[in-house]
């Protein structure tokens, strides 16, 4: 039985996480941090509430298995740059670097397509770079998710991205080859995945784009 902790369980992808975490028989205990409360209840979830400033405190000494990072924002909630970039590199960075010191082997990160540490535009290079700075913390096993459009119900109300969502998601099959990594996929799918790909590591790091995650979703 593993003890994990996620951060970001909030947001779309990070709540769909939870959710198999805490249905997985792998896991007796589900660590949440969160900025915010959560509505669910369940006898192997503890949720520790803070901000940047205040979690290194909260999970100093908290001894996990694995860590979960699901944590972004966007622009229209960050305009500014270098809260945006706390948000999406620091916060991050330092969540897999706590838990590697308090023992974590290993470490699954929600990233993007496209993320590139050397682009000249400002978010494919945040999460190029944040993906540099995690895999330099030295796990047993990073794993990096690099999904394309995600698909789900979000709770904060974004028309703009359900219609692109519908758009990208009819779009989506005839995306081929190379291509693929640009398919739509639900955020549901790659919650799944990443439980499945903790169950057999595959090396010590590994991407995994639309096609690695579909592969994923048969593995037991």
């Amino acid at each position: 039985m593993k003890k994990a902790i996620l951060y970001g369980a909030n947001g779309l992808v990070g709540s769909n996480i939870l959710q198999e975490l805490l249905r997985s028989s792998d896991y007796d205990e589900i660590i949440a941090v969160v900025r915010t409360k959560l509505l669910i209840k369940h006898h192997k979830l503890k949720v520790l509430v803070g901000d940047f400033e205040s979690f290194v405190d909260l999970v100093g000494d908290i001894k996990v298995d694995e860590v979960y990072i699901a944590l972004g924002t966007t622009r229209k909630k960050t305009p500014d740059d270098a809260t945006y970039y706390q948000i999406d590199h620091d916060y991050p960075v330092l969540a897999a670097k706590i838990a590697k010191e308090n023992g974590a082997s290993s470490v699954f990160f929600v990233s993007s397509i496209g993320a590139n540490a050397e682009s000249s535009f400002f978010y494919p290079k945040t999460k190029g770079q944040t993906e540099e700075a995690i895999i330099l913390q030295d796990f047993e096993h990073t794993h990096i998710f690099r999904p394309s459009t995600i698909l789900g119900n979000r709770i904060e109300n974004r028309p703009a991205d359900k219609i692109f969502g519908r758009i990208w998601a009819f779009i989506s099959p005839v995306l081929t080859g190379k291509l693929t990594k640009y398919r739509a996929i639900p955020a549901k799918q790659i919650a799944i995945a990443m439980i499945n790909a903790a169950r057999n590591p595959a090396g010590k790091m590994k991407i995994y784009y639309w096609r690695e995650m579909k592969q994923l979703l048969t593995d037991k």
